[in-house]
């Protein structure tokens, strides 16, 4: 695992949501072209981080005017890359290196949930192409 440098305002918005939720938040990442805020909790604590009827997220968008994103954090490639494209339901996930090195990472889902794993305007896959890149230096997510 990388060591992730945090700058203030992701620790500030780290102990904004624990505060709010009690939840052990592990990373904050700013998506400025998509004007969100991605958190990363602890494994088993999304739903805690969301709250009941998605509150806590509700709150966090009020106050801080970004879309508001809670994944569960994972050291296991697959299993983050499956909570990034939540809720699409993922078949299998294989990691390939091109012979000039770049990693690659073959998503299958079921036909059915291509859409969804994509995201309106590829949000959601670019969710798992940030996600993937900070934790794995993966350079690219591919849908299948």
């Amino acid at each position: 695992m990388p060591e992730i440098m945090l700058t203030d305002l992701e620790m500030q918005y780290i102990d904004l949501l624990q505060g709010m939720t009690g939840t052990t938040v592990k990373d904050c990442i700013i998506d400025k072209e998509r004007n969100r805020i991605i958190f990363l909790v602890a494994e088993g604590q999304a739903g805690l981080a969301v709250g009941k009827n998605g509150i806590y997220v509700k709150s966090l968008r009020k106050l801080l005017k970004k879309d508001i994103e809670i994944i569960e954090y994972s050291e296991s490639l697959e299993e983050l890359i499956r909570n990034s494209l939540f809720p699409a339901q993922v078949e299998s996930v294989r990691l390939k290196k091109t012979p000039q090195g770049k990693k690659i990472v073959i998503v299958k889902v079921k036909p059915e949930h291509k859409g969804l794993a994509i995201g309106r305007e590829g949000r959601t896959i670019a969710r798992a192409k940030l996600v993937a890149k900070r934790y794995f230096d993966i350079d690219t997510v591919i849908i299948q």
